[in-house]
């Protein structure tokens, strides 16, 4: 983490909670997380003790993108439910406080990894760690929407359709450069969509494990973060998210566990973790998964996309980082392309 005095001015911002924030009292200090590329995430340090905010980023800004407003919207819904969150504290959507929208919310004391292969634990942990994505993800997908007040929180119809749609408007903002894998998933993306079946949860959007946060001394998931991307939508998109992702290569670049020995660590295979989520979720099994994970693969692609954009533009959280990850969404795109042979 580094200093944020220069990015967030304290004083109007203490003066802010000042008015607004139960019990705060300043003045209020700010460190920046390393983590929280799309919206810069701070902790901050005051009198009355630790929270942690997020802000939209300075700029222009894509149109849809870094909706604060709807990740604390989301986050407030599920307090009390069987989805681990945050306390929601205080929204502000007024731009001249800070130059853009931000939210405090309580800071939750817990582990926080980047690597899942987990190093250092040992494998009764690592597979409690599993069993707990496992059981958070099915629970997120279980939420009664009418009951917490979410039945508006997406539109109706395809989700898939609406997102391809959503995706490829917003990569061809950020486009900097032609890729042709990336083109051509978007082309079989477009035409292999299939027909809506019915099915619509709250999804995360980003399900995985470093948006996650686990018990100090154990593997309960105490915490899932950076609400983004949820919405109301199918399902298989957030377990599709989590394979995309484990089919990366390991290491601090692909953070994922292609080639990994996983049964020696404890780690679930992919079969596996489908199984046990569609026994939670009382489902027999998921057929056609390729579509849904050349669908995680582009869309993540678009996102990373996005990241170069801002970090070539000047406003990225962390410019270097930006490029960085921009630099692999050709990866993302082939990933894509491979995934759809088994559609």
């Amino acid at each position: 983490m580094a200093p944020a005095g220069s990015e967030l001015d304290l004083k109007a911002l203490a003066d802010w909670l000042n008015w607004n924030l139960d019990g705060f009292a300043g003045p209020v200090q700010a460190v920046k997380f390393n983590r929280g590329q799309s919206n810069p995430t701070f902790r901050l340090t005051s009198a009355s003790g630790s929270y942690v905010l997020r802000r939209k980023p300075p700029g222009v800004l894509l149109k849809s993108a870094h909706a604060v407003d709807r990740e604390f919207r989301v986050q407030r819904a599920l307090a009390g439910s069987n989805v681990p969150v945050a306390k929601m504290h205080v929204l502000c959507e007024d731009d001249s406080i800070l130059g853009s929208a931000f939210y405090v919310m309580e800071l939750v004391r817990g582990r926080n990894f980047d690597d899942p292969r987990l190093p250092g634990l040992d494998k009764t942990l690592r597979t409690g760690i599993y069993d707990s994505m496992n059981r958070v993800v099915a629970a997120i997908h279980a939420i009664d929407l009418a009951a917490v007040g979410l039945s508006d929180f997406g539109p109706e119809g395809n989700y898939y359709r609406r997102q391809i749609d959503r995706w490829t408007k917003q990569y061809r903002a950020s486009e900097t450069e032609q890729i042709a894998a990336m083109d051509m998933l978007i082309d079989w993306l477009d035409k292999t969509v299939p027909d809506d079946d019915g099915k619509r949860t709250l999804v995360h959007g980003d399900y995985r494990i470093d948006n996650l946060l686990f018990a100090e001394n154990g593997p309960e998931c105490v915490a899932v973060l950076d609400w983004e991307l949820s919405t109301i939508g199918h399902p298989f998109a957030d377990l599709a998210a989590l394979i995309m992702q484990w089919q990366r290569p390991p290491g601090n670049e692909g953070r994922g566990l292609a080639g990994v020995d996983r049964a020696m660590l404890g780690i679930p295979g992919d079969e596996a973790f489908i199984d046990a989520y569609c026994a939670r979720m009382g489902l027999p099994g998921i057929p056609g998964f390729g579509f849904y994970l050349a669908f995680a693969f582009f869309r993540m692609g678009a996102i990373l996309q996005g990241v170069k954009k801002r970090a070539l533009d000047g406003n990225a959280s962390n410019p270097e980082l930006g490029l960085k990850l921009g630099a692999s969404v050709p990866e993302y795109a082939k990933g894509g392309l491979e995934a759809a042979k088994s559609a």
